[in-house]
C-alpha cells in the first residue's frame, strides 16, 4: 500500500492539535473541507436573487437609483450562521473568507443576466482610517473573489470615500442623495467610460450607502451600475 506523503501526515499532525474551524458553524473541519464543513455549505440560506430580476433588493433600490441589476447570496438574520461568517471576516482577520465567497458567487453570476455583461468591479470603498485600521476592506476581499471567478478586473481606486458616513444613514432620502458629493469621490472617471460595472459589499441593511456610490458612478458618460452582496439584511 502506497504511503501518504510527509506533508499530509503533518498537515494531519497539526489538524489534531489545531484543527480549523467553519466560519459559520464554528464546529471544527474535516479533512477535504476548507473554510466552511459541508453541512453550512449545503444548508446557507441563499437567496437565488440573481435569477430573480424582480427581487426583493432590486425592488428595494426602485426609484432611488437606475441598476441594471441588484442581488444578495445569502439571506442575512441576527444571530444566524451568516452573521458568524461576515463577522468573521470584518473583525477577526479572515479576509480570505471574503474571497472565497467571491469566488462561489461569481460562478453563479457568470450563469445569469445582466451579471453576464459586466466589465469591471468596485467594493464600496472604507474611508482610509478604517481600512488601515482593520487591514482590509472586507468588501474588497469579496471583489477580488468574484474577479477571480467572472474573470473581470476589479478597482479599489476609482471610487474613493472621503469621510465617514456613520451618520449617512439617519438622513432622509434626498438628505442622502445631497450629501453624495461629500462622502465619495471618483479618480481618473474617465478610465470608466462605457463601462457595466458591479458594485459591491458585505451586506446591504438601508441601502443608503450602495444607492450614494451607484448614484456617484453614474455620473459618469455611458456608465451602467449592478449591485451584488455576499447577503441582504431586509426584512421582507
Amino acid at each position: 500500500m502506497p504511503q501518504a506523503p510527509l506533508g499530509d501526515w503533518l498537515n494531519d499532525f497539526v489538524t489534531l492539535f489545531y484543527p480549523e474551524w467553519c466560519a459559520a458553524c464554528h464546529l471544527p473541519l474535516v479533512k477535504g473541507e476548507s473554510l466552511l464543513c459541508t453541512g453550512c455549505k449545503m444548508t446557507l440560506p441563499e437567496t437565488k436573487f440573481h435569477l430573480d430580476p424582480d427581487n426583493h433588493v432590486a425592488r428595494h433600490f426602485y426609484g432611488r437609483v437606475q441598476l441594471q441589476g441588484a442581488t444578495a447570496l445569502y439571506f442575512f438574520r441576527k444571530g444566524s450562521r451568516v452573521q458568524t461568517m461576515i463577522h468573521h471576516l470584518k473583525y477577526h482577520d479572515r479576509p480570505e473568507i471574503g474571497v472565497a465567497i467571491g469566488q462561489y458567487y461569481g460562478y453563479q453570476l457568470l450563469q445569469a443576466a445582466p451579471y453576464d455583461t459586466v466589465d469591471c468591479i468596485i467594493p464600496v470603498p472604507l474611508h482610509p482610517k478604517k481600512e488601515h485600521k482593520r487591514g482590509y476592506n472586507q468588501a474588497a476581499q469579496f471583489a477580488r473573489g468574484l474577479s477571480l471567478a467572472m474573470e473581470k478586473p476589479y478597482y479599489k481606486k476609482y471610487l474613493i470615500r472621503k469621510s465617514f458616513t456613520a451618520t449617512q444613514t439617519r438622513k432622509s432620502r434626498i438628505e442622502r442623495w445631497q450629501n453624495v458629493g461629500e462622502v465619495f469621490s471618483l479618480h481618473q472617471p474617465r478610465l470608466l467610460e462605457g463601462k457595466h460595472i458591479l458594485l459591491v459589499d458585505d451586506v446591504v441593511t438601508t441601502g443608503a450607502t450602495l444607492e450614494a456610490c451607484a448614484q456617484k458612478l453614474l455620473q459618469i458618460p455611458g456608465v451602467e451600475v449592478s449591485v451584488a452582496t455576499i447577503a441582504t439584511a431586509f426584512t421582507f
